[in-house]
């Protein structure tokens, strides 16, 4: 049975002109994609008005709550001891933002209840993702 985790949790967007802006988000996990987390946007919440969703490795996010993770289009650090500092780049630009560690740190943890470290099924997320990407081939 697979199981969709949602949290709601509100971010702070860090302008160019060091305002802070809150964002709506919705944290949400899937057992179906044991692997990854997946933190959707809203419309209103997006430079071109369309809902926007960044998908990145729940390794990598418990890393970032603890210490500096990620090199590449996303990257987190602690913040002190109250906040997480995530930082996503794209063709578009960069966005910087702060989420409450508390909330982070409380949607990991209701994570690992559905599908616990070391049990995701690597390989049958394996052979969905190459299904649906080979679909019709």
């Amino acid at each position: 049975m697979d199981i969709t985790l949602q949290q709601p949790a509100r971010a702070r967007l860090i302008t160019a002109e060091e305002r802070e802006v809150p964002v709506p988000v919705t944290l949400r996990y899937l057992s179906s994609d044991p692997l990854a987390v997946h933190f959707d946007f809203p419309p209103e919440a997006c430079l071109d008005g369309d809902a926007l969703s960044w998908t990145f490795a729940r390794a990598l996010l418990q890393e970032g709550v603890h210490g500096p993770a990620g090199s590449g289009d996303v990257q987190i650090w602690p913040c002190g001891r109250a906040l997480t500092v995530l930082e996503f780049h794209s063709p578009c630009g960069l966005a910087l933002l702060q989420f409450d560690t508390s909330a982070l740190r409380r949607f990991l943890l209701r994570t690992y209840a559905v599908v616990a470290t070391g049990q995701e099924d690597v390989g049958g997320a394996v052979e969905r993702g190459l299904s649906s990407l080979f679909d019709g081939v």
